[in-house]
């Protein structure tokens, strides 16, 4: 089902709804906050240290620079929801 069908959007109309809330959860992203998604989850970022890695192409060793990582964390209601089939 779209957001078009279920509640009787345009295209340009349901494609402008879609694109604002990516946006809001991207701004929210990039300020370092979590972005929640009531219902369906949680957009975390995270700080990753300094990490010795390894070039398997060169096979030299080399250290990765810290960086912020986006992970997802599915909510509660979603998992059960998807584990029963409902």
């Amino acid at each position: 089902m779209s957001i078009r069908d279920q509640f009787g959007f345009t295209n340009n109309k349901s494609s402008e709804t879609t694109e604002t809330m990516i946006e809001i959860i991207k701004r929210t992203l990039t300020s370092g906050e979590d972005a929640l998604v009531i219902g369906f989850g949680k957009f975390v970022v995270n700080e990753k240290a300094h990490l010795r890695g390894r070039n398997p192409a060169a096979n030299e060793s080399m250290l990765l620079i810290p960086r912020k990582v986006v992970t997802f964390k599915v909510s509660v209601k979603l998992q059960r929801k998807i584990n029963t089939n409902e």
